[in-house]
């Protein structure tokens, strides 16, 4: 397969006739405006807080282990009666918990927008491109957000995937306290020159590998704020009336919080499937004691778990603050 048949066929399993097609799939994604890109590796993981690892409540722990290890190349670490555990020889960033017979959480539920698997550098992106065209697996979208370029698929439960290499921090454009971001064509062609397109050689994910962020459903923006700003200390760097992006020490997003398909959800069900938890880390004890007592102040609880402590948000989402 060489990169035009590589091309062609990623545009096919986006289910689009053009790359600006498969842009604007992905502007239904991260909520961009369609318009010229700015020029543009990202620092996600070296920040004062930044995304650990994230677990999913399925329905076929089997069939759900399977495509995250062979869609994404995420290696099983432990298996368990309650669990399946995934990650990379760097750890772990994927837990499965079964959940037979549970309903699917439905798309205008607050819940998981998606989980944004970082690749270390864009050239393990071409890769990981070449291994899911080689193997069909279907593709919802992919664009460039100018600070970064991003793939999105679903997995087989309907959870949200982003995969993405960041481009260099310094290269991003910042007005008035706030990224530039939108959604561009993505240079499929560029990325591809990147490797070798007759080769399959992407067996697993590369160390290095991380979630740069969680974008999640949330039924309203500003109480999404009040939480996970005012409480929990991340801070701003994009805000729109129906979307807000939250970052720890100057990277694009860690978090992204919208009501596109989610506005005005409750509580959600807790029997269904879909994001159990995930967890922000921080090597700063100082950080943890003051989520700590803001969210004591709040009146919300914070139950010990195994390195730090957990609450949930406004909508029931399990959020643990680790330190690691």
């Amino acid at each position: 397969m060489n990169s035009t048949q590589t091309r062609r066929f990623l545009l096919q399993l986006a289910g689009a006739a053009s790359l600006a097609g498969a842009a604007s799939f992905a502007a239904r994604a991260e909520g961009g405006p369609v318009a010229a890109p700015s020029a543009g590796p990202g620092f996600a993981s070296k920040t004062p807080i930044r995304i650990g690892a994230a677990a999913l409540k399925v329905r076929d722990i089997e069939r759900m282990t399977s495509y995250y290890r062979d869609v994404i190349g995420l290696a099983v670490l432990a298996r368990g009666t309650t669990s399946v555990t995934l990650g990379t020889s760097e750890g772990a960033l994927l837990t499965l918990e079964p959940k037979p017979g549970a309903a699917l959480e439905p798309p205008t539920a607050a819940g998981l927008f998606h989980i944004a698997f970082l690749m270390p550098s864009r050239r393990d992106l071409a890769r990981w491109l070449v291994h899911v065209a080689r193997n069909q697996t279907p593709l919802t979208g992919f664009a460039d957000h100018s600070v970064s370029e991003a793939v999105y698929l679903n997995d087989p439960e309907g959870n949200g995937i982003e995969v993405y290499a960041d481009r260099p921090a310094e290269n991003w454009r910042w007005d008035n306290g706030r990224v530039v971001m939108g959604t561009h064509r993505l240079d499929v062609d560029g990325i591809l020159s990147l490797t070798n397109t007759a080769i399959a050689d992407y067996a697993k994910a590369p160390d290095g590998l991380r979630i740069g962020h969680i974008h999640l459903r949330v039924g309203d923006v500003d109480a999404g704020d009040r939480f996970y700003k005012d409480l929990l200390g991340l801070a701003p760097t994009s805000r729109r009336d129906t979307a807000s992006f939250l970052s720890s020490g100057g990277y694009h997003h860690h978090l992204a919080l919208n009501t596109w398909n989610s506005a005005g959800a409750g509580r959600r069900d807790e029997a269904g499937t879909g994001l159990a938890w995930f967890s922000l880390m921080t090597q700063r004890p100082e950080l943890m004691a003051a989520q700590a007592e803001r969210l004591a102040g709040a009146k919300l609880a914070a139950a010990p778990v195994a390195g730090g402590f957990e609450s949930l948000d406004p909508w029931g989402t399990r959020v643990r603050l680790l330190q690691g």
